[in-house]
């Protein structure tokens, strides 16, 4: 749609939204100069675009379009999309056993259908659904580890704090601990990263799933200046990260992979090079060579670690040419 389409769109609302009787197609033609047909067209992406519009025949037996609601000034947009992020999000928050937060994405999608218009409501409720159940068949493949939703109750309540948190970390006996947590990190498997300010002021990443008990402490904190977990994440090709073997990451992606593995993101902060061969060359800076093995083992010997020399030693004799399909 054009910039004045657009324009004449919300114009026909607004007379819409104002007139009490609503407009015709002889009111919208002689308003934009336009023809009956032009008119319907424009009548017809009206209803597409807004949710609260009717259209009912008059004693002159001309149809007339409408904002239904007398309480709004202004038409309101629809809300397919916004039903269908919302009803994702409380899905993965559910899956991740963020119950907290499904429930307050329930909540927010509840009220927000309490307020259209029982007819768009259950059209953009409809429309929603449509979508949704043509998506319900996309799932996590593999094993996940599952996490007590008290636990991430606990480690939300000492973030808005911020609140330091005693834990027991490991085997059930193991010696307690104060900790001060900066964020999370959510995959295959799941971290708490805090402090351990008894030891010394480095972050440390915590597996959820080894949290055996913890209680939120009514001790605040200051955060790390200029932590952030987005920065700190970066630093990890998956998850883990060792300090030692943070340093830049060199792949070659045999040419007949090379397309493939164009397609990919590996890291945000990736560099790549297309090769004379058709090869193609990407750097990165990350640690976790656990993690990296796991997954370039799936390319078979599609794929050369050119450094650090540790994470190709860690894959040499595990490259092999018989996978019939690339990641």
């Amino acid at each position: 749609m054009s910039f004045a389409k657009a324009q004449d769109l919300l114009r026909l609302a607004r007379m819409a939204a104002t007139r009490q009787t609503g407009v015709s197609l002889a009111d919208i033609a002689e308003e934009f100069g336009v023809s009956h047909r032009t008119a319907q067209r424009m009548t017809e992406a009206l209803e597409a675009v807004f949710d609260n519009v009717a259209c009912h025949d008059g004693p002159d037996r001309r149809r007339r379009w409408r904002v239904v609601d007398p309480l709004m000034a202004v038409p309101s947009l629809r809300f397919e999309s916004v039903l269908e992020a919302l009803e994702i999000a409380e899905r993965t928050a559910r899956e991740e056993r963020r119950l907290r937060h499904a429930r307050a994405l329930e909540e927010l999608r509840d009220r927000l259908l309490a307020r259209l218009p029982p007819q768009a409501a259950a059209r953009s409720q409809a429309d929603a659904e449509a979508v949704l159940m043509a998506m319900g068949q996309v799932a996590r493949p593999g094993p996940r580890v599952m996490i007590a939703p008290e636990l991430l109750d606990a480690i939300i309540e000492a973030l808005r704090g911020p609140f330091r948190m005693r834990i027991r970390y490991g085997q059930p006996d193991a010696p307690v601990r104060v900790i001060e947590p900066h964020g999370l990190l959510s995959g295959h498997r799941s971290y708490l990263v805090a402090r351990q300010p008894d030891r010394d002021e480095r972050m440390r990443n915590f597996r959820l799933d080894r949290i055996r008990a913890f209680d939120v402490l009514e001790e605040s904190f200051t955060f790390q200046p200029g932590f952030t977990i987005r920065d700190y994440a970066a630093r990890a090709f998956g998850v883990w990260q060792d300090p030692g073997q943070f340093g830049e990451v060199v792949w070659r992606f045999a040419p007949d992979a090379a397309p493939r593995a164009a397609e990919f993101e590996f890291h945000p902060g990736q560099r790549t090079e297309r090769r004379p061969d058709g090869s193609l060359i990407v750097r990165f800076s990350a640690s976790g060579w656990l993690e990296m093995a796991w997954h370039l083992y799936q390319w078979g010997d599609r794929v050369e670690v050119i450094s650090p020399p540790g994470l190709r030693d860690l894959v040499e004799g595990y490259r092999r040419a018989d996978f019939v399909a690339l990641p």
